[in-house]
Order: structure tokens, then C-alpha cells, then sequence
């Protein structure tokens, strides 16, 4: 598989990110076990996820993929071999809730979210940590200042985000 610089990290990954979304949900574990098997096989390195992964699935809480990816990068032992991302954001804080129940992204959830990932994914570092959805309750700086902790403490080595708003204003003339 073709290896492509990320952005502007200076990180070369795998030119396709496996999505891990419903591994240990819908996907069951044999299954989800042999597919990233294969992928890393076919030279695949960079897997994405997120801690609310997969609430909305029958069974599913969030962190089941977290969960099922952590106890096979340990059986594995292949963890320094991959580019791990993972989101916060996005789990429901109450049993049955939704997306608009979401833990946010205040200093406080982004803080205890990474340490119930990191748990979670048998690991002392996430690659990418992205703030998975558009949090207007929290002042952006709050959550960037966050982050940055992060990345200060080695929790984390690259910020994104997703599922973002973006607004676009133009100018008189175009």
C-alpha cells in the first residue's frame, strides 16, 4: 500500500485510513480481528475511531471500538506500527441519549475522555485526537487550550477536528 506524508506532520501513514466504526458492535470481534489483520497485511498503518464508537448500535454504549482495537494491538504487540486517531466530542452522557447529549468539549470532558481512551486502547499516546463535532457551547479557546495540554503531557501528538461548521464570508468584490 501506497505511504503518504499526513498533511504537514512530517508523519508518513498508509494512503487508506481503516474506519473503525462499528468494530466491536456490528462487527463482531472475529471478524473485525481478521479485517485489520488483512489491512495491516496489505501494508495498511493508519486506523481512525472515536470513543463514542458505536452508541447507537444495538448492544453498543460507546468505546467498543476503542475496546475491541486495544485488546488487538495488544495481542498483536504491533501498536509503535500504526497511526492511531481517535475522536471525543461526541459521547452521549446520559444511557439512550444521542448526539445532542454529547460530553462536549470543555477542558473538563476533553481531560477525562482521553484517559477513559487511552484505557480503552491499552496505550499511552493517540496519534491524531480530533474534536469530533462542533461543540458552540464551549468557547473554541477553551477546547484548543485543552489540546494543546494534551500534546504538551505526550497524551497526544496531533490535533484535528471533524464535523465542523464552517462558514465563509466573502468580500465585496469576488
Amino acid at each position: 500500500m501506497k505511504q503518504v506524508l499526513l498533511g504537514q506532520t512530517g508523519v508518513t501513514v498508509s494512503e487508506l485510513c481503516l474506519g473503525c466504526m462499528n468494530f466491536g458492535t456490528k462487527t463482531e470481534q472475529v471478524v473485525s480481528e481478521r479485517l485489520l489483520d488483512q489491512y495491516v497485511d496489505a501494508g495498511g498503518s493508519f486506523l481512525d475511531t472515536a470513543n463514542n464508537y458505536a452508541f447507537w448500535n444495538e448492544g453498543g454504549e460507546g468505546g467498543e471500538s476503542e475496546r475491541l482495537l486495544g485488546h488487538w494491538m495488544k495481542e498483536r504487540g504491533n501498536r509503535s506500527n500504526l497511526f492511531l486517531a481517535t475522536k471525543v466530542g461526541a459521547l452521549p452522557t446520559v444511557p439512550g441519549g444521542g448526539l445532542s447529549d454529547g460530553e462536549g468539549l470543555s477542558k473538563q470532558s476533553i481531560e477525562r475522555a482521553i484517559d477513559q481512551s487511552l484505557q480503552r486502547l491499552r496505550t499511552d499516546y493517540i496519534d491524531l485526537y480530533y474534536a469530533h463535532i462542533d461543540d458552540i457551547k464551549t468557547p473554541l479557546e477553551e477546547t484548543l487550550e485543552a489540546f494543546e495540554k494534551l500534546v504538551r503531557l505526550g497524551k497526544v501528538r496531533f490535533i484535528g477536528c471533524s464535523n465542523y461548521t464552517v462558514s465563509f464570508s466573502r468580500g465585496e468584490a469576488d
